[in-house]
């Protein structure tokens, strides 16, 4: 059993989500976001770095999966998200966690199947594979859909390790 952690950083809310990995199966954890709305920046990252610690300490995942800083026209606001993903990333750290990060075209890709749906078609694709009833806030849908990638990219990832090459539904 596998319980992966995923993050949407962001300078004011951080979205997180975890899911757990049982015999090929994958099923809901819990989701939420870290409102950091202070004024002050540093009070921010503070707020966003003990509230990854916190939950990584509640559900004590065994691996963390985190979105890529993009560039956004405003460098502003990109170095203030690269602070914010920063603070998770040191919460997780200091947790010796092993933490993958994904491009948020990576993300979309692997749980909608193209790389420039929207938050609408990722957050519906999120509750269907996860068989939610429940509306999620984008945040907390973003961050389960960078664990649900973390969860594809893996399991790929260890049958090209076990040296297996899948084609035409056989196993070679």
């Amino acid at each position: 059993m596998t319980c992966i952690l995923g993050i949407d950083p962001g300078s004011r809310t951080t979205g997180y989500g975890l899911i757990r990995i049982e015999a090929q199966k994958i099923t809901y954890v819990d989701s939420g976001t870290i409102n950091a709305t202070d004024d002050h920046l540093p009070t921010r990252l503070k707020k966003i770095f003990l509230g990854i610690k916190e939950i990584a300490s509640q559900y004590q995942p065994d691996e963390a999966a985190i979105e890529q800083v993009f560039m956004h026209a405003n460098a502003g606001t990109a170095i203030k998200l690269g602070q914010a993903r920063g603070a998770a990333i040191v919460a997780l750290a200091n947790l010796e966690m092993n933490i993958a990060e994904y491009t948020a075209r990576q993300i979309k890709q692997s749980v909608v199947g193209y790389g420039n749906a929207d938050k609408t078609q990722v957050g519906q694709m999120v509750r269907h594979l996860l068989q939610l009833r429940v509306p999620l806030k984008t945040d907390a849908a973003d961050a389960l859909a960078a664990a649900l990638c973390h969860a594809h990219s893996r399991t790929s990832l260890n049958g090209l390790i076990e040296g297996r090459s899948y084609r035409k539904g056989r196993v070679w």
